[in-house]
């Protein structure tokens, strides 16, 4: 949000300020909630780019559709373990997860 915009919101009694301010998140649970977005955004991705639906997807990690929708949209029910499970399915290598989790 640029400088103006902000003054003009605070002027009009307007609070300002991050996700993680809202919700009283602690920076390491802010780090964990952006590593989690990262990682869903990097599955969404990889998958499209192999033009595979989500139910093949969840074939292939033998899970359920819906569940693959969850891990795209970053779910806090989704694991990381199942996040990361899912992208190794698709090819992933562990310099590409670090790449995804460091937002390169």
């Amino acid at each position: 949000m640029d400088r103006e915009k902000r003054t003009r919101l605070q002027a009009a009694g307007w609070k300002v300020g991050s996700a993680a301010d809202f919700l009283g998140l602690s920076p390491e649970d802010a780090l964990l909630v952006d590593i989690r977005a990262r990682l869903a955004s990097a599955l969404s991705t990889r998958r499209a780019k192999q033009q595979m639906t989500q139910a093949e997807l969840a074939r292939r990690i033998h899970s359920s559709q819906s569940r693959v929708a969850k891990m795209e949209a970053a779910d806090g029910s989704v694991s990381l373990d199942l996040l990361i499970r899912s992208l190794l399915a698709l090819g992933a290598t562990r310099k590409d997860l670090a790449t995804a989790i460091a937002g390169k």
